[in-house]
């Protein structure tokens, strides 16, 4: 309604006559550029070391010359949406209004692709502002299904991802185990995999080895990726996660996997299957 070229009307005098604070005609921004470049350094050691605790983390960041108190640190996790992965009590409190689920594989021998996927959110520093990365993974074969970023955290990005993994698949997993985090524990999310015929697994609080295969997915993203290459908008930083990503499934080999890719044991060449 407020017209900044007017002719006429200041934007203070349409202010008036709409009677609005003029003021308030502008959001003022919650994270400054200062913000942003201390959440890239915090992410840095976050995933470089991912046990120390909002106090450690003030401490690295005033030797690499910030002003910062753990109050700020704690405010930017939040939003950056990590927290240390040690155990202790209550490190979060759960939506009442979320289910959680209890954890399905401690114990179990996944023998076969899609019999588990994973999936998790991380956190990615841009050059001007940060972004969100939900991936879903095969827990057999390691590979990466489906992929998705947004700028914010919810769960539609999530059910992108999910719908893609089950098209790419073909079908759903008999399990899907993630953190208890508010996108993976909605109704949503839940309710959708349940449509599904899936049995849903949660990682226990602070339990971040239980789903440790994915976690080393953002750590290797990170360290050989994100971090050398500072995107600087949405559309780079897609552009070369999607280059890492299917360097990673077809192209990397693992000694976990006897040295086969991914994709490989994920869905192996007819002939290499009647070879075997």
């Amino acid at each position: 309604m407020i017209e900044r070229e007017h002719p006429q009307l200041s934007i203070r005098k349409q202010a008036k006559m709409l009677g609005v604070n003029r003021n308030r005609l502008e959001a003022k921004e919650r994270i400054s550029d200062e913000d942003r470049a201390i959440m890239r350094d915090l992410d840095e050691l976050h995933t470089r070391r991912p046990v120390y605790g909002q106090r450690k983390l003030a401490v690295e960041l005033r030797k690499r010359g910030w002003k910062i108190g753990r109050k700020r640190v704690r405010r930017l996790m939040e939003i950056m949406g990590i927290v240390a992965v040690a155990p202790k009590p209550r490190t979060s409190v759960p939506d009442k209004s979320h289910r959680t689920y209890p954890y399905l594989l401690r114990g179990r021998e996944v023998s076969a692709p899609d019999e588990v996927w994973c999936a998790d959110i991380t956190y990615i520093p841009m050059g001007r502002g940060f972004a969100y990365l939900v991936a879903i993974m095969d827990w057999k074969s390691r590979a990466v299904l489906s992929w998705r970023i947004s700028n914010t955290a919810d769960t539609r990005f999530c059910l992108e991802a999910l719908a893609e993994a089950v098209a790419v698949a073909g079908r759903a997993p008999d399990i899907f185990n993630t953190d208890q985090g508010c996108q993976f524990t909605s109704r949503e999310w839940t309710g959708t995999l349940e449509e599904l015929g899936v049995r849903i697994s949660m990682d226990g609080k602070g339990r971040w080895m239980d789903n440790v295969f994915i976690e080393r997915l953002w750590r290797s993203l990170k360290c050989e990726d994100i971090y050398l290459r500072d995107y600087r908008n949405l559309a780079e930083l897609e552009a070369g996660v999607s280059r890492w990503m299917v360097d990673y499934n077809r192209e990397r080999i693992h000694e976990a996997l006897d040295y086969e890719t991914p994709w490989s044991i994920y869905r192996p060449q007819p002939e290499l299957a009647e070879a075997a």
